[in-house]
């Protein structure tokens, strides 16, 4: 997937768990997990601004559009 999740670059830029981070965030550490791995298939405007409150960082800081490699042989979203 192109979208890539920086959770995680952000989390030890704050020397901040996942575990603390879901709970201020208010969201279960599995939950924060599949974001953060990026195995989530959508994200609420909502966990988006709290976990960028929390963070204290912006949108972009956390998530990041990356091209995918033509060599590897996957198609680019939306062809068959």
């Amino acid at each position: 997937m192109p979208i890539v999740v920086d959770i995680d670059v952000m989390l030890a830029r704050r020397k901040m768990s996942v575990g603390e981070l879901a709970d201020r965030v208010g969201i279960t550490p599995a939950n924060l997990a599949v974001l953060k791995n990026g195995r989530a298939r959508a994200v609420r405007f909502a966990t988006l601004a709290a976990l960028r409150e929390v963070l204290r960082c912006q949108p972009g800081d956390l998530l990041r559009w990356e091209a995918e490699d033509a060599t590897d042989g996957r198609r680019a979203p939306g062809r068959a």
